[in-house]
């Protein structure tokens, strides 16, 4: 069965929860840090789905692929400001280890639907 709409792709999907818990654990960040960490890691976490959902609409695979490069790089953007984040202790190990967990299965079905373009 073909996809005919990307918010049926899973991997958009995962990129969304990713975003959902991006904002959730964000919003107990010190005021400080409202532009600066914060709204770094939401901007890098909605760029993740956004550049799935922009490739997919593209007319060509090579178009595509581009676009999801794009989201592998904001996966390793958000990955580095995790770290910072828990090294800064605004993120609990759990939040920490969860998070890099569903980035880096993000990151798997990203290089896998590369592959097969």
């Amino acid at each position: 069965m073909k996809v005919k709409d990307y918010k049926e792709l899973l991997i958009w999907q995962k990129g969304i929860d990713v975003v959902d818990r991006i904002y959730r654990i964000s919003k107990g960040f010190p005021q400080d840090e409202l532009y600066g960490l914060s709204a770094q890691m939401r901007r890098s976490a909605v760029s993740i789905p956004s550049n799935i959902a922009e490739g997919f609409v593209r007319q060509h695979n090579k178009e595509y692929a581009q676009f999801l490069y794009i989201s592998l790089g904001s996966c390793a953007e958000l990955e580095t400001q995790i770290i910072v984040g828990h090294r800064q202790n605004y993120l609990t190990r759990e939040d920490h280890d969860g998070l890099l967990e569903a980035i880096n299965h993000e990151i798997r079905m990203i290089r896998s639907l590369i592959k097969k373009l």
